[in-house]
């Protein structure tokens, strides 16, 4: 059995839904879990766990390009960092592949860790700094 609980959670923000636009926005949250299991794979194997508990049905096609992917879903619970580990294949590449190009994973992440480093040595404030974002409230829009 894994061991999971919650150590942090930052604010809940409101973002707009990137890719598919016709469909409501989005409820977004960083958190920072105590996980006592074998590894990275394991974890995400218990966070599919939980979509699954949670009503998530995942559909054929997740890939780039396919319509879950930017569309509605129940709940989808991405795993952005395990430690400084780094992974290159899938099913699980970290850090997130493109957390760093989205406001709406990084400004409730620097809630959490304002002085996150990633493995590659680039600070989260640097990522933050190139995007084009505003942050209003309990809302974030990005490049509008």
């Amino acid at each position: 059995m894994t061991d999971l609980g919650i150590a942090a959670a930052s604010p809940v923000y409101r973002t707009e839904p990137q890719g598919v636009r016709d469909q409501p926005w989005f409820a977004n949250q960083v958190l920072q879990v105590l996980y006592n299991g074998p590894g990275a794979l394991d974890l995400l194997a218990a966070l599919r766990d939980i979509e699954k508990d949670l009503g998530r049905v995942r559909a054929g096609g997740s890939g780039a390009g396919s319509p879950e992917r930017f569309g509605p879903r129940t709940l989808d619970l991405d795993l952005l960092l395990f430690g400084h580990e780094v992974r290159t294949a899938e099913p699980l590449i970290l850090p997130h592949p493109r957390m760093r190009e989205r406001a709406f994973v990084l400004v409730p992440l620097a809630d959490l860790a304002p002085d996150l480093v990633f493995p590659d040595g680039e600070r989260l404030a640097a990522c933050l700094a190139r995007l084009d974002y505003r942050v209003e409230g309990d809302r974030i829009y990005q490049g509008q």
